[in-house]
């Protein structure tokens, strides 16, 4: 979960702006390549937020094209967000400065427990003593600027804080690799494998590890990346079972994935679900207790809940 993922690359003057209003599921569509720009030699950059922390399923997208775009390109634009029929789409010109830096600046730190997410544009403004990360505002979900991000950091934070000790971790559907690399901070000699179903995130996920110096492999200390839906890889299965396994994703898949999530845990394992409304708490939550886990601390940013569950030592792996 996360808030902007560019699908080109525009950063040069004569740049243009369009905003559009959208829903959450259109933007959350919005990953990897956006086919309906595969034909176009310079595609747009696509970007996503939250309008309206009041509203969830209140978002926009910016859409920021390498000249100005043409009544064909607004069309493919409002394909993308069908909720925006019949709405005005206004082309801006920008000033000939790098645009990226500058959305990248609007991004303000995330402070979350001892962690400190920040961009580029703030790597000077690290405080004394915390866990810092370098993100990129790019191209997959989890830049710790979304609550479900920063509740996950927040839970993490909270289970170190309370003793907790881990040395196999997974990160079902990792975007940026974020969650990862802080599981990772916590407790340095644990194994990690982290995944996702979109190879753009993964590759991200690399680049972002690279930046901030977390090492890639199988040993412990290091983290494994692989391309998979939910737990659906033999390396996933292979590692299984997990005593720390975080899976920030939606409602939906979460509960569809509950027995191969709860199946892959160690008896006693914790567990971190996030990318969930407040009202879809209880669901998620239940259907995790039918798979022998137990509820334990929510972690609660504006709507968006973090459960943290522990499975019963009474129900062994597979």
């Amino acid at each position: 979960m996360g808030t902007g993922f560019p699908s080109g690359g525009a950063t040069t003057s004569d740049s243009w702006k369009v905003t559009l209003p959208c829903t959450r599921a259109e933007a959350e569509a919005l990953t990897g390549d956006i086919a309906a720009f595969s034909a176009l030699e310079s595609p747009p950059v696509l970007m996503t937020s939250e309008a309206d922390p009041a509203q969830p399923d209140a978002w926009r997208m910016d859409a920021y094209f390498e000249g100005e775009p043409s009544e064909a390109d607004l069309a493919l634009l409002f394909a993308l967000a069908p909720s925006a029929k019949g709405m005005s789409a206004k082309a801006e010109r920008l000033a000939d400065e790098d645009w990226v830096t500058l959305s990248q600046a609007g991004l303000e730190p995330i402070r979350a427990g001892r962690f400190f997410v920040h961009t580029p544009a703030h790597r000077d403004s690290v405080p004394p003593g915390a866990i810092a990360f370098e993100i990129d505002a790019g191209r997959a979900f989890g830049t710790g600027q979304h609550e479900t991000t920063t509740g996950c950091l927040i839970a993490l934070d909270r289970l170190r804080a309370t003793g907790a000790s881990f040395t196999n971790v997974a990160d079902i559907g990792t975007g940026t690799g974020l969650l990862a690399f802080a599981a990772m901070r916590l407790w340095p000699a644990a194994r990690a494998i982290a995944s996702d179903i979109d190879p753009v995130a993964i590759e991200v996920a690399a680049d972002n590890a690279a930046v901030n110096e977390v090492r890639i492999g199988r040993a412990r200390g290091q983290i494994e990346l692989v391309v998979a839906a939910g737990m659906d890889h033999p390396r996933l299965q292979d590692r299984a079972p997990f005593d720390l396994l975080i899976a920030n994703i939606l409602a939906g898949p979460l509960i569809d994935l509950a027995p191969s999530l709860a199946g892959a845990l160690a008896p006693g394992g914790r567990l971190i679900l996030a990318g969930l409304l407040d009202h879809q708490a209880d669901a998620v939550a239940a259907a995790y207790r039918r798979q022998g886990m137990m509820a334990g601390q929510r972690v609660v940013r504006g709507d968006w809940p973090t459960l943290v569950m522990r499975k019963r030592k009474s129900t062994g792996w597979r």
